[in-house]
């Protein structure tokens, strides 16, 4: 049986979804899953059961999410600071994690629906050296194009460039703080903090979350959409800017003239993107390489 289709909604849960799901609905959620340690030792259990506990939850919750049409969820499973416990709850916190999300990627169809994302804490100096190159040797590139560097291109240049920008970010344990949690990407989320124990989550509290988002969803998305169009302004300035500048030195007036002016908007725009998916592209290639040595190393 599926991990993540075990089991169905109740009647009174199933009522209660479908009531919430009259109303604006997040896309994706980021859940910041906090206090499998703490559960376990409220329990008087070992350490390692509150782990698998709290792993079961995650299929539980992917199920929740499921049955309320809630397509994207990114999840925060292990940080380079959990690397600073003990070398037997770490290894088997590893263990775990092979077993359990093995498990979830021989799921193919859900994976269509719920994209899981384990985000590592870490400097650029982590990243691989020929990675750092290449970003050294863009940035020094941009000094002659400097309205190529944006805000976009950086969305575009995140792992999570595929992904919308979670609607939803969910910490759990009475813990408010983002440890560095999709900082970017949720800029604009509505964040909800909630003080139960991540093993002990239920269905009621992720319907709690999700009522919070639907108070707020018009402020979020007012502001969201204030913010594209903010960008799309100082995109355009900066590119009337160049535009002038360079009729200035064709000898042309401030002004210049106006098809002039339209025919290099036009190419500025053109050979910006074709410079910025000629980056992407190199990019993505370093990464797929390191991945596949990263891969090869570990086989």
């Amino acid at each position: 049986m599926s991990w993540i289709r075990e089991g169905e909604l109740t009647i009174i849960e199933r009522f209660c979804a479908n009531i919430i799901k009259a109303g604006p609905m997040p896309k994706h959620v980021a859940f910041i899953m906090d206090g499998n340690r703490r559960y376990a030792q409220k329990c008087h259990v070992e350490r390692q059961e509150g782990h698998s506990q709290g792993f079961d939850k995650l299929a539980q919750t992917l199920r929740w999410c499921l049955n309320l049409g809630i397509r994207e969820v990114t999840v925060y499973a292990f940080s380079i600071e959990n690397f600073k416990r003990s070398k037997e709850e770490v290894d088997g916190l590893m263990d775990l994690a092979r077993q359990k999300f093995s498990r979830l990627l021989e799921e193919q169809e859900n994976l269509k629906k719920h994209g899981v994302c384990i985000r590592v804490l870490g400097d650029l100096p982590l990243l691989p050296l020929d990675i750092q190159e290449l970003i050294a040797k863009a940035v020094l590139a941009t000094r002659n194009y400097n309205n190529d560097v944006s805000e976009s291109l950086l969305d575009k240049c995140l792992y999570t460039n595929n992904s919308p920008d979670p609607d939803l970010l969910i910490r759990t344990s009475g813990e408010v703080r983002l440890s560095d949690f999709l900082l970017w990407q949720t800029s604009h989320s509505c964040l909800v903090f909630q003080s139960v124990l991540w093993p002990e989550y239920s269905f009621w509290n992720l319907c709690e979350a999700i009522l919070r988002f639907q108070m707020n969803y018009s402020a979020l998305q007012k502001a969201r959409d204030s913010y594209m169009e903010e960008r799309r302004r100082q995109q355009m300035e900066r590119d009337q800017a160049y535009v002038t500048k360079k009729l200035q030195q064709e000898g042309f007036a401030s002004h210049g003239d106006s098809r002039r002016r339209r025919t290099l908007l036009q190419k500025c725009t053109a050979t910006r993107e074709e410079r910025i998916q000629g980056f992407l592209q190199a990019l993505e290639h370093k990464r797929a390489d390191f991945f596949e040595r990263l891969c090869t190393v570990s086989a």
